[in-house]
C-alpha cells in the first residue's frame, strides 16, 4: 500500500485542510479591511471567504475526525476545494476585480494549494473501498 493512498496519510490531509480554514477564515475576519487593502478585494468578498473557509473547516474537521473516513463527505471536500481553487482563478483571470500584486500571490496560491489538496482528497477518497477490503 502507498503512503499516499493510506487512510492515517488522508486522514493527516483533511486536518490540515481543517486547520488552514479555521487559520485563513479567522484572518479574513479578523483582519478584514486590511486584507481588502493588501489584495485589491472587496471588504465583503474578504469577509464572505473567511464565513465560508470556517464553515468548511468545521465540516472538514468533522470528517476528520470520524472513525471511519465517509467517502461521500469526502468527495464533498475535494469538490469544494475545486470549486475554491476554480473560483480563485476565475478571480485572478477575470475582469470582476482587480487584485494587487499581493492579491494576485494569494489567489495563484490558492489555486496551486487547493487544486493539490483537491487532488489528493480525491485520489485517497478513491482509494478507500480498496483498502477497506483489504
Amino acid at each position: 500500500m502507498s503512503f499516499l493512498s493510506s487512510p492515517s496519510f488522508l486522514r493527516a490531509v483533511v486536518w490540515f485542510d481543517a486547520a488552514t480554514g479555521v487559520l485563513l477564515g479567522t484572518l479574513h475576519l479578523a483582519l478584514t479591511d486590511t486584507l481588502s487593502q493588501w489584495f485589491g478585494l472587496s471588504a465583503g468578498l474578504v469577509q464572505g471567504s473567511g464565513v465560508a473557509l470556517l464553515a468548511y473547516a468545521l465540516l472538514a474537521g468533522g470528517i476528520a475526525s470520524q472513525r471511519r473516513l465517509p467517502r461521500g463527505l469526502l468527495g464533498c471536500l475535494a469538490a469544494g476545494n475545486a470549486a475554491w481553487a476554480l473560483g480563485s482563478l476565475a478571480l485572478l483571470l477575470g475582469s470582476a476585480v482587480a487584485p494587487t500584486v499581493w492579491g494576485q500571490t494569494y489567489l495563484v496560491v490558492h489555486v496551486v494549494s487547493v487544486g493539490l489538496l483537491a487532488e489528493v482528497q480525491w485520489f485517497g477518497m478513491r482509494r478507500l473501498p480498496t483498502l477497506a477490503a483489504a
